[in-house]
């Protein structure tokens, strides 16, 4: 069946119009031309994304669903999570259309740009977005509100929205298959990944069964286009591994690194990294994965002045930007090739965007200021997104407190490595999360002399919700607790941190 086979006056009744997919299937078909009314169980004033709903001519059934809900539809789309047992699904007495063939039948309009990573997404994803709309190309967005929306049918769905382009951030759960169909059910034409770090380890076991993972973005676009940061080993190997067949554009930053890390490499060999971000830099391995000459290279990076040259295969390019730190240098710098590349946008309309951009909440993100003590919260959740952005508040503003709300998604292993790096980077430490309390324990332990830098006295037992890591309680005793220690700057990190930002209003 095909959307062709489907008459213009085709009504569609949507139930679960509250529910993201249902919000964003109702959306597209009214998009495409055709009668949609809704339905759902929650009251408008629970809806959580009736606001979506508001710019489109949509009939909804909000707490009940009355018989003339079914009788003015042509077709029935359930959603997933229904049963087929229950009095609702009992009651439809037309076709049924599942997801599955709302994806077949309605497929994606528009091109299709797609941004993974394990950091840095985000960040990429918003900018990018705001150079289209900022040069009159309209990106479709999911307008759910409070939902990032980058893994399994937000993105898919997004992509056969209303817009010029899709630009779509690409993510996954540690679900194996995700990130392939997506790529694949969005007709996406090109990519670029940021980097690939230790993340999900819970779910997937080790590194590079996550490496593998974030390959689907890789075997999806094969004969197509990818933007990688070739300071990444990962990236590389994985690009050779699987016999890549497309376009590769490459981009890194020439600075001076100012650590050493180690990073599996795809050969199952350890690789030395001398990191200029955690796990990307300088590298080579006997299996021979090296560095590569890069097709756009930025360089002369002054970071207190937020400026930097980008050598590029047309020629020199100056670039302002309105947002902090090395690592954003690499987005930014992904972000005018993309722009360039995709968008087919000249330089110097895409640098004038750029400079008027001053980030995402949550990212490096200035909340306020109590009694001289500035304080930011930064969403960063994984290992080398918290030393990332550490290192770059150390390097922009020397010491500062901070508060770890983080519970990570590689579990125990994961937690340790947020908890050294932010032992690392800090003058003092506050563990608010209930799994950094635990490794704050163990460390004073082992080390008594740490309890001049380590302190907390509020434990809680919040159980997490992924990256969800404290409660709104333990955040507010830990930026308590920060804001009496000798430092004039805080730092909270973590999903919770940025979740709860408004506490620090409060107080």
């Amino acid at each position: 069946m095909n959307e062709s086979d489907f008459k213009k006056d085709t009504t569609f009744g949507v139930i679960g119009v509250c529910g993201a997919n249902g919000n964003l299937i109702a959306r597209l078909l009214k998009y495409r031309g055709f009668n949609v009314i809704g339905t759902d169980i929650s009251q408008k004033r629970d809806c959580r994304f009736a606001n979506a709903l508001e710019d489109y001519d949509i009939d909804v059934f909000y707490g009940r669903t009355p018989d003339a809900f079914f009788n003015r539809s042509d077709y029935i789309i359930p959603p997933a999570s229904l049963s087929k047992d229950s009095e609702m699904y009992k009651r439809i007495n037309k076709p049924i259309l599942e997801l599955n063939d709302v994806i077949d039948i309605f497929k994606a309009d528009k091109p299709v740009f797609g941004i993974t990573g394990t950091n840095g997404k985000t960040t990429t994803t918003t900018l990018l977005k705001k150079v289209a709309k900022d040069n009159g190309i309209n990106p479709c967005e999911h307008n759910l509100e409070g939902m990032q929306g980058n893994a399994e049918f937000i993105p898919i769905l997004q992509s056969r929205l209303n817009g010029d382009v899709g630009i779509l951030e690409v993510g996954t759960f540690g679900v194996p298959g995700t990130i392939g169909r997506i790529v694949e059910n969005t007709g996406m034409s090109a990519g670029l990944i940021t980097n690939i770090t230790p993340d999900h380890l819970n779910d997937l076991g080790s590194f590079m069964d996550y490496a593998k993972v974030k390959s689907e973005f890789i075997k999806g676009l094969d004969g197509k286009k990818l933007i990688v940061n070739a300071h990444d080993p990962t990236i590389i190997g994985l690009l050779r591994d699987l016999k890549y067949e497309g376009e590769v554009i490459t981009f890194g930053v020439d600075e001076t690194p100012d650590s050493i890390g180690i990073k599996e490499c795809v050969c199952g060999n350890e690789i030395t990294v001398k990191e200029i971000i955690s796990g990307c830099g300088y590298y080579f391995c006997k299996c021979g994965i090296t560095t590569p000459q890069v097709d756009y290279v930025a360089a002369n990076v002054d970071l207190k002045n937020r400026t930097f040259d980008l050598f590029t295969p047309d020629g020199k390019i100056s670039v302002k930007m309105g947002i902090d730190g090395i690592h954003n240098v690499y987005n930014v710098t992904g972000v005018i090739i993309a722009a360039h590349e995709f968008l087919n946008l000249p330089y110097d309309k895409i640098l004038k965007s750029i400079a008027t951009f001053t980030g995402v909440g949550g990212r490096m993100e200035q909340v306020d200021t109590i009694n001289g003590k500035t304080i930011f919260v930064d969403y960063a959740h994984n290992p080398a997104g918290v030393q990332t952005v550490l290192k770059e508040f150390q390097k922009l503003f020397g010491d500062f407190t901070t508060v770890i709300t983080v519970s990570s998604e590689s579990g125990y292993v994961g937690d340790l490595g947020i908890f050294n790096s932010v032992l690392k980077f800090s003058k003092f430490v506050v563990p608010a999360s209930t799994a950094s309390q635990k490794i704050a324990t163990e460390k004073l332990r082992d080390n008594p002399k740490l309890n001049d830098r380590i302190f907390f006295n509020y434990v809680g037992n919040f159980e997490k919700t992924s990256t969800l890591g404290a409660s709104e309680e333990e955040v507010k005793e830990g930026i308590k607790k920060a804001l009496n220690l000798d430092c004039e700057m805080i730092v909270a990190i973590g999903e919770a941190a940025t979740k709860f930002k408004d506490i620090i209003h409060d107080l």
